[in-house]
């Protein structure tokens, strides 16, 4: 991929996010003086055409997940006498602060059965976590706005502020005020509602996605280590594995051994699967040896087999830092193939920083950097870059039991981002980054997220 194409790239991607702020419905200043509190709704009258109560609010039902950016106003769940019933939307004329009114004086009244979707917004939403996505946080809907939008009520926003949640502890007179400077606009933001889940899961993973596919690892990372144990699982279950292994990558390692350990063992197992093969040893070297094994037992047998040999590898030393993921190229290929082997592994740029040349028995002869690959011309042979870089001494390698402290000397001398670990015939085994030792040596510091050579 060439630095155009990825600035053009970085450049769409703050284009449509400009355009999707633009378009947020709370921006516009007649959606913000019509909006109507849910908790000040809730426990408010029913009125039909003549202005007679019919019953109470008990709680507003809306499609949650769906394909809608703010999610519809279904029905409402009201309290007529003692009998709890379901009242349709299009039964609804206006819904007003603390009050709503009907368009006729008959009504269609019937029990209440969730649709596909569909969640219980005081019940299932209020007072529940939730990620704002803008501010990469995790918080809590202290209040939730309703307002109408060309010819339905919709979930429009939620507001996490402190005063409201003590507004709702005042007079009822008060509860029913929105506070439209402190809204978050709904696609902000991503809901926990653990009710909502009846259905195909693609409905309620689209609404997800387009918040949290915005989000870095790193971020997604943070929002995990925040949230409860049950809006954990059911955010990794709304990731696809890669997205939700990267972000295990980024957690603090005490909040990734209990991560693993609340998953199902075959989602857990699935997701230590698609880390990094470093990172991966790291996660299982802090579980039981029974938790360990079980895992593995339920992982692919040669992903399997390649982390059970690095766990053999004492921890402190460079065996149990590096990762087995390696380029090696011969001597008599040229850097455009190089390149186009370097292309097929874009998913793990960030464990590449070098490309290891080896002979015909595997032995290491040469460690090109990729600042080395990037400024040479595509026809240039290997062989001859090798001839170039030799004025800068062969490559520093460590073996798999060197001492970190002794790899972290020699990584500082030779000036690098990596250092190869090689068997004792010099063969390349694997590699380590100067990220990982420092994280390994820093243990009480947690992660440091150092950026990678080129990422």
């Amino acid at each position: 991929m060439s630095v155009n194409t990825v600035l053009m790239s970085t450049s769409a991607r703050l284009r449509d996010r400009r355009v999707t702020l633009e378009r947020r419905v709370t921006a516009s200043k007649a959606v913000r003086t019509s909006l109507v509190s849910l908790a000040g709704l809730i426990g408010g009258p029913v009125t039909n055409q003549a202005g007679e109560e019919v019953g109470r609010v008990v709680d507003v039902v809306a499609r949650l997940y769906g394909p809608d950016p703010y999610p519809p106003v279904t029905g409402l769940i009201l309290r007529i006498g003692r009998r709890r019933t379901f009242l349709a939307a299009d039964a609804i004329s206006k819904v007003h602060a603390g009050h709503v009114r009907l368009r006729t004086a008959r009504v269609d009244l019937r029990d209440f059965v969730r649709r596909p979707g569909e969640a219980l917004l005081a019940r299932d939403v209020l007072d529940h976590q939730l990620v704002d996505v803008d501010g990469i946080q995790v918080t809590r809907a202290a209040d939730l706005y309703l307002a109408p939008l060309v010819d339905r009520v919709v979930l429009v926003g939620v507001d996490v502020s402190l005063p409201t949640l003590l507004r709702r502890l005042g007079p009822r007179r008060w509860q029913a005020r929105p506070t439209p400077e402190r809204v978050l606009d709904w696609q902000a933001v991503a809901p926990f509602a653990e009710q909502a889940t009846d259905g195909p899961p693609e409905v309620r993973l689209r609404a997800s996605r387009t918040a949290l596919h915005r989000l870095r690892p790193s971020d997604l990372a943070d929002i995990l280590e925040d949230l409860g144990r049950s809006e954990r699982q059911q955010l990794l279950g709304w990731l696809e594995p890669e997205q939700a292994a990267d972000a295990l990558e980024e957690m603090e390692p005490a909040e990734l051994e209990n991560l693993l350990r609340e998953a199902a063992p075959d989602h857990a197992a699935r997701l230590v699967d698609e880390m990094e093969p470093d990172e991966a040893t790291d996660a299982l070297r802090d579980l039981t040896p029974e938790e360990r094994e079980n895992l593995l037992r339920r992982m692919p047998t040669g992903e399997a087999a390649e982390l059970r040999r690095l766990l053999t590898h004492r921890e402190g030393t460079a065996g149990g830092a590096m990762t087995t993921l390696l380029v090696t190229v011969h001597r008599d290929e040229n850097v455009a193939g190089v390149r186009a082997r370097l292309a097929e592994q874009a998913e793990h740029r960030t464990e590449i920083d070098a490309v290891a040349v080896v002979d015909d028995q595997d032995r290491l002869l040469c460690d090109i950097a990729l600042f080395d690959l990037a400024v040479a011309e595509d026809t240039t042979r290997v062989a001859d870059l090798i001839a170039w870089l030799a004025q800068f001494g062969l490559p520093v390698t460590v073996h798999a039991d060197t001492p970190l402290a002794e790899a972290a000397d020699q990584l500082v001398a030779a000036r690098a981002s990596s250092l190869l670990v090689v068997d004792d015939v010099d063969r390349p085994i694997g590699r380590i980054l100067a990220d990982d030792l420092l994280d390994a040596m820093l243990p009480e510091r947690g992660r440091l997220h150092f950026r990678r050579f080129l990422q």
